[in-house]
């Protein structure tokens, strides 16, 4: 359990910086707790993203 929580930790950051580590998202065991992480990461970045736009938009 602790591999499989790490391995989503580690893609979740892995998303928000946008760079994929191919080895891990492979991993037989953890590669898809890593997928999952990356995907959480890359959403979060676009609600960020869209979060500021609308900001914007709204102050102009």
């Amino acid at each position: 359990m602790d591999d499989a929580l790490l391995a989503y930790q580690t893609g979740r950051a892995d998303g928000m910086a946008a760079r994929r580590d191919h080895t891990r998202a492979q991993h037989p065991e953890t590669g898809a707790d890593y997928r999952m992480g990356f995907l959480d990461g890359r959403i979060e970045v676009f609600r960020l993203l869209a979060t500021v736009r609308k900001i914007v938009e709204d102050a102009e």
